[in-house]
C-alpha cells in the first residue's frame, strides 16, 4: 500500500515503474465490482484517445486482462506528475516544507488559466463536447500548469456530450445537479468558479465555516467592496525568499506587503488584480446557469488580468 497515491468512485491509482526503461507513472486500477466501474473503463479509454492537451494527464497505456486469481483485471496507465496535487500546494500542511509548497500570485493566475484553457478544450474543441463534471485538478506542474483527469461517463447525454456518471465533489457541485438539471458545461463553469475562489481565499469549499447557509460564494461577494484583502489566503501574505523565485512568463514575485507599504501604485494594481480574479469566480459560479459565461471567455479574461498584473 506504501505506492498508493489515491482512490476514488471506481477505484484507485498507484504509483509505478515501467521496468524496461524505468518512467514513472501512475496506474489507476479499476475496481470492477463497484457498479459502472467497466463502462467507465471503456468510455474514459475512447474518450482519453481522441483528446490531446497539454493540460489533460496523458495516457501511456492501458491494460485488459486476468489477474493472479482467475478474475478480471482492467487498468489505466498514465504519466506520474511529481510536483503533487494542487490541494497540497494550496492547503500545505504546516511543516518545513510548507514555504517551498508556497504558490505565488503569478503561478496561481497561471494554473488558473491552464484549467480554463483545458476545460475551453473540452467543451468547444472536441468532435463531442466533453462535460468534465466532476472538476478535480489533479497535479500542478512546474510554476502553473495544471493538468487534471478527465473523468468519461457511462451514457452520453441527450445533448450529445459526455459526462461522469457522479454528479461533482461536494462543494463544487452546480446547484441545478442537485435539483436533477440538465448535465451541461454551464456545470464545469460553476465548478471553476468555485475553484479559483478557493485558490485565491485558500479556504475549501467545504470549510467548517460555510455552514447555516454561507457558502464560499457569498462568503466572497460580502466582502468585495472594502475588504477583498481581507480574505485572500494568508500564505499569500508570507514574507518569503521571493526574489529567487521565478514564476510564469519570466515575472517575480515580490510580497504583498511590500507592494501595499513601498509601492502604493503597485498596491492598487494589486488589488485590481485580486478584485478581478473574485469578481471573475464569482460570475462563474453564478447560481442561475444562464448567468455564467463560456470558457472561452473565462480563458480571455484570465490572461487579461494575469497579463494586466505583470
Amino acid at each position: 500500500m506504501a505506492n498508493l497515491i489515491g482512490t476514488g468512485s471506481f477505484g484507485s491509482v498507484y504509483k509505478g515503474i515501467i521496468p524496461s526503461d524505468g518512467t514513472v507513472v501512475a496506474v489507476k486500477v479499476l475496481n470492477l465490482q463497484q457498479e459502472g466501474a467497466f463502462n467507465s473503463f471503456i468510455r474514459e479509454c475512447n474518450a482519453l484517445r481522441s483528446i490531446r492537451h497539454r493540460n489533460l494527464l496523458k495516457i501511456i497505456t492501458f491494460c485488459s486482462s486476468i489477474d493472479n486469481q482467475g478474475n478480471d483485471f482492467k487498468s489505466l496507465v498514465f504519466e506520474y506528475m511529481e510536483n503533487g496535487s494542487l490541494d497540497a500546494r494550496l492547503h500545505p500542511i504546516d511543516d518545513e516544507n510548507s514555504e517551498m509548497k508556497r504558490l505565488s500570485l503569478v503561478q496561481r493566475l497561471n494554473i488558473a488559466i491552464d484549467v480554463a484553457s483545458a476545460l475551453d478544450y473540452l467543451h468547444h474543441h472536441c468532435d463531442t463536447p466533453i462535460v468534465e463534471c466532476n472538476l478535480k485538478v489533479a497535479h500542478v506542474g512546474d510554476f502553473g500548469l495544471a493538468r487534471f483527469l478527465l473523468k468519461a461517463s457511462d451514457d452520453p447525454s441527450q445533448s450529445q456530450t459526455m459526462s461522469t456518471g457522479l454528479k461533482g465533489s461536494i462543494g463544487y457541485i452546480p446547484p441545478e445537479n442537485g435539483t436533477g438539471g440538465q448535465v451541461s458545461t454551464l456545470g464545469d463553469v460553476y465548478s471553476f468558479g468555485i475553484l479559483l475562489l478557493e485558490m485565491f481565499t485558500g479556504k475549501r469549499p467545504i470549510d467548517d465555516m460555510f455552514k447555516d447557509g454561507l457558502s464560499i460564494h457569498q462568503f466572497t461577494a460580502m466582502s468585495m467592496h472594502d475588504h477583498v484583502l481581507d480574505i485572500i489566503d494568508p500564505l499569500l501574505l508570507i514574507e518569503g525568499k521571493d526574489d529567487d523565485d521565478r514564476c510564469g512568463n519570466d515575472a517575480q514575485e515580490r510580497p504583498f506587503t511590500r507592494y501595499l507599504e513601498q509601492n502604493p501604485v503597485q498596491g492598487r494594481r494589486l488589488e485590481e488584480c485580486l478584485v478581478s480574479v473574485m469578481q471573475l469566480g464569482l460570475a462563474c459560479s453564478a447560481t442561475t446557469p444562464g448567468e455564467r459565461m463560456l470558457m472561452n471567455v473565462v480563458v480571455n479574461k484570465m490572461k487579461t488580468i494575469r497579463d494586466s498584473y505583470i
